[in-house]
């Protein structure tokens, strides 16, 4: 009998990038155990503050003591957006003005976001414009979505800096595409490049110039490693950028700096209020986000700044002491190997272009990792799980910088994080001599 067809989407949907590797680990049999950094899945616990409003779920006052788990209000409970209106301001922006929306997730708001500002892509109006290498997501969603995206290309340099684009050039990618919004990523995701606040300012002068949407991607705000303070879009003043009130819009959640990815929690924030109450009227289709992830991240609207600073520069000494260790280890590891310097975020990206022959590709040799590569390390097997970055960029496989690198997220515990350069350089070379 014949059966019903899937749809032209999901027949041609492959898993993401981020996911590929862990897919395919799962079907192996044999006794290999994996270093999982292919995905950005934190291994700390939430933030104190968070961990006992956890534990006091059943507990007299709460108000799940009764075993009732009721909707809450489509734009979320005024709390949990107290709160992430709260962590803006602790990291010097201004809350004063600024709608909040409580979502699944930093992905749902994504979602919501390209579907709120970028026209359908059969009239090839008003597309996204993400500068590459860009979090594979929201061209996921924009395909979903039928949104077409654009992009504009940085480059990872020799010595392991990434360059933003120069201005000029992104210009002229806005006046030929006409895009609806830019997408910035501060604290990027996966290129760990951080965006200081003077970069902010330029690129909102061009969406003013050219009126689109800016959204701000503010996911790792406060995981730099510099000098530099943090930098926000909404640090972004009138006197900074004539005209950028009303079409900002951030994307922030609790999974990277509070350490609550399985909470599914997240907020879409504007200062523009015709966005956010059609933001809402979207997001009653989806009825509200979890009610249970919102109480315990709700708990961050009463700590102090002090606190929070505090919690911050911990997060912060805790990711760059491994950043810079295992940096310095796989260019050792891997003569030739570039590895992005750690500035921000939690990830650093590994190009083998100079190390392997041009047939090489990134995802081929994460799945040999994922499906027969091991290495012996004291008595045990293992291998590493990572991220081939081809689909975090634009264009296909012709030219695709991603065909020689890997997106390293730190997010094992440091004694597993250490065995990585090790295990990279061995399963590169069985992979080579396999080839």
């Amino acid at each position: 009998m014949k059966l019903p067809v899937l749809s032209p989407l999901y027949r041609g949907r492959q898993p993401s990038a981020i996911r590929v590797a862990s897919i395919r680990f799962a079907q192996r049999t044999d006794d290999t155990r994996a270093v999982n950094v292919a995905i950005g899945n934190v291994s700390l616990p939430m933030h104190p503050a968070m961990v006992a409003r956890m534990r006091g779920l059943g507990d007299p006052g709460s108000p799940f003591a009764e075993g009732v788990v009721r909707y809450t209000p489509t734009v979320g409970n005024s709390e949990t957006n107290d709160a992430f209106l709260r962590l803006i301001e602790s990291s010097g922006g201004v809350r004063q003005g600024l709608h909040s929306l409580i979502t699944d997730g930093g992905s749902q708001g994504m979602e919501l976001v390209i579907a709120g500002v970028c026209g359908d892509a059969g009239t090839n109006e008003s597309p996204l414009l993400m500068i590459d290498a860009a979090y594979t997501n929201y061209m996921a969603f924009a395909n979903r979505l039928g949104r077409r995206t654009v992009s504009i290309r940085r480059q990872l340099l020799d010595d392991g800096h990434f360059a933003l684009p120069d201005f000029d050039r992104i210009e002229r990618v806005i006046e030929a595409e006409r895009p609806g919004a830019l997408v910035v990523i501060p604290y990027d995701n996966p290129t760990g490049h951080f965006y200081d606040q003077a970069s902010l300012v330029q690129l909102a002068q061009l969406c003013v110039k050219h009126n689109l949407w800016m959204i701000s991607d503010e996911a790792y705000r406060e995981l730099f490693y510099s000098k530099e303070s943090a930098s926000s879009i909404w640090k972004l003043t009138e006197k900074d950028v004539p005209g950028i009130s009303g079409r900002r819009i951030s994307l922030e959640t609790a999974s990277k700096v509070w350490n609550a990815c399985g909470l599914r929690v997240g907020a879409v924030v504007t200062d523009n209020a015709e966005f956010h109450r059609q933001c809402e009227a979207e997001y009653t289709a989806n009825l509200c986000a979890n009610a249970i992830g919102q109480h315990i991240f709700g708990a961050l609207a009463h700590e102090s700044t002090d606190d929070l600073h505090t919690w911050y520069d911990q997060q912060r000494g805790y990711y760059f002491s491994m950043l810079e260790r295992l940096t310095q280890e796989t260019r050792e590891q891997i003569p030739g190997a570039i590895v992005s310097q750690p500035a921000a975020a939690l990830y650093s990206v590994v190009d083998l272009r100079n190390v392997v022959d041009e047939g090489f590709e990134a995802l081929d040799f994460v799945l040999f990792c994922a499906t027969e590569g091991k290495v012996t390390l004291e008595g045990e097997h293992w291998t590493l799980l990572a991220a081939p970055m081809g689909d975090f960029y634009h264009g296909g496989p012709e030219n695709n910088p991603g065909r020689t690198q890997l997106r390293i997220a730190y997010v094992q515990p440091p004694d597993e994080m250490a065995r990585v350069p090790r295990l990279l350089s061995e399963l590169l070379g069985q992979y080579r001599k396999r080839k």
